[in-house]
């Protein structure tokens, strides 16, 4: 039996969902997932590891649609909600997969190209009667469970294959760390194509027996209520939305700002990842929550392999240290390199990206950059191929110099590249979103008063916006685009 489900049995009158303003207990979640798996059995006794893509919106039906093609034998394959129809096709046609599941408004979009690829069409609420009733089948834990798809910054997009097993020492770990329990209850506002939202939130959630509200649309508003009225004690999000929150709590009445405070006091733990979390921004929301987030690192290949930890003092712009069941080690180049079981499988159908992306020995090459702390933790300099600036024989961190850029009085935040350059290789350039007018002058001569001449910015690009991706990433590519 599927682990996830089966530790989920014992809170069976428990509730597991809260979606669309609706309760689902665990007993109705192992219900329906258990129907649907009958409806993609067919006529065929096990998926055998085919693919199911799906297009479903956050809530019950996600989760059922998930479980239940695990049930069936089969691997999941999430499709992001907001990808334009190329990009679905690609990730559909690379997969493999035979099957298409969507929710009622994305039929229009989705079934012309399951018609073009052969695909079974399913659409959720129209034709949803399992022909057959059978036993489902037994699934061992080195199947393959899932296939995320990577985002693809540098070349096309690659599928991470996790088995069942993979699934269960990132689950599991994440577990103990971060002391999961049937008690909790958590809100998912993170997009589930991507291992935060579908593996840290919802799956620890479901695992342990608690609870996991589904907000498709953010909105700061009912982040907080759902905070206020005590509907919730985990909540995990990426920078972009704490910082959201922060403006949005800045714009209440004192009174109202005193209420959320001390709402948000009561919360057993906060977390932030997905991207680099600001200094600035952690010590602001310290100030307003009274919590020190607690970041962590991480990836679609490896889920969670490092964390501050829950007891224990967590230091700004660090990472903190391996989770239970995780080794990690420092390259002679400081690139962080992961082993254990929570390592994925392979890439789908690409043996030589795979092969390249571990050592002789067997470690798996994250390409982040890092430096490790006098207390052991580690603290991460940025990405080897975009956030590791190579300029007059220097190795500069961006994220470094982001985070000085962030004090600057009317920067509200930034995003530090490296332009191509033939004299320096590559040339620092900062590209900006004020809240104020910023003298450009006044801004480089106070850069050279907080760090070496050679790290500070050539040049300063003032946009409304930076691009961001599906996870609130900046996408530094974009970003080149905009301001070379």
């Amino acid at each position: 039996m599927i682990q996830i489900f089966q530790k989920s049995l014992p809170y069976a009158d428990k509730t597991a969902i809260i979606s669309e303003g609706q309760a689902y207990s665990f007993a109705k979640l192992h219900q329906a997932s258990a129907n649907f798996a009958q409806l993609l059995l067919d006529e065929s006794a096990d998926l055998a590891e085919g693919r199911v893509a799906f297009m479903v919106n956050p809530g019950f039906d996600y989760v059922r649609v998930q479980w239940g093609i695990w049930q069936a034998g089969g691997i999941v394959v999430p499709l992001c909600l907001s990808y334009p129809l190329p990009s679905l096709r690609y990730t559909i046609e690379n997969s493999g997969a035979s099957v298409i599941v969507v929710s009622p408004e994305f039929e229009g979009m989705l079934s012309d190209l399951a018609n073009e690829l052969n695909c079974r069409f399913i659409v959720l609420g129209k034709n949803e009667t399992a022909k057959h009733s059978k036993k489902l089948p037994e699934v061992n834990d080195a199947r393959g469970a899932m296939i995320l798809y990577t985002s693809g910054t540098t070349n096309l997009p690659k599928g991470v294959v996790s088995t069942h097993a993979n699934l269960n020492a990132q689950i599991s770990s994440l577990i103990e760390a971060w002391k999961w329990t049937s008690n909790d209850a958590t809100v998912c506002v993170l997009p589930l194509h991507h291992v935060h939202g579908v593996v840290n939130v919802v799956s620890c959630a479901l695992w342990a027996g608690a609870s996991c509200t589904f907000m498709p649309n953010f909105s700061e508003k009912e982040i907080f209520g759902l905070i206020e009225n005590q509907k919730i004690n985990v909540f995990m999000a990426v920078p972009t939305i704490y910082f959201k929150l922060i403006t949005y709590w800045e714009g209440l009445a004192k009174d109202q700002q005193q209420e959320l405070t001390n709402a948000l006091a009561k919360l057993r733990l906060m977390i932030s990842g997905s991207a680099a979390l600001p200094v600035s921004v952690m010590e602001r929301w310290k100030t307003i929550s009274t919590h020190l987030l607690l970041e962590r690192y991480g990836m679609t290949e490896i889920g969670m392999a490092l964390s501050n930890p829950y007891d224990g003092p967590r230091v700004a712009g660090h990472v903190g240290y391996p989770l239970p069941g995780v080794s990690a080690r420092l390259s002679e180049e400081g690139e962080i390199q992961i082993k254990g079981k929570t390592v994925f499988k392979e890439y789908w159908n690409k043996p030589e990206s795979t092969a390249e992306s571990f050592t002789e020995d067997g470690w798996f090459k994250t390409g982040d950059i890092a430096a490790i702390d006098e207390i052991g933790g580690y603290r991460i300099l940025g990405r080897n191929s975009v956030d590791i600036i190579k300029s007059g024989g220097y190795k500069i961190s961006a994220l470094e110099i982001e985070e000085v850029l962030r004090q600057y009085p009317g920067i509200a935040d930034c995003s530090v590249v490296g332009l191509p350059n033939d004299e320096w290789g590559e040339l620092v350039a900062a590209a900006i979103v004020i809240k104020a007018e910023v003298d450009q002058k006044a801004l480089n001569a106070w850069m050279r008063e907080q760090m070496p001449a050679y790290k500070t910015p050539r040049k300063y690009t003032v946009l409304p916006e930076l691009p961001r991706n599906a996870m609130g990433k900046v996408t530094k590519k974009d970003v080149v685009n905009l301001i070379q």
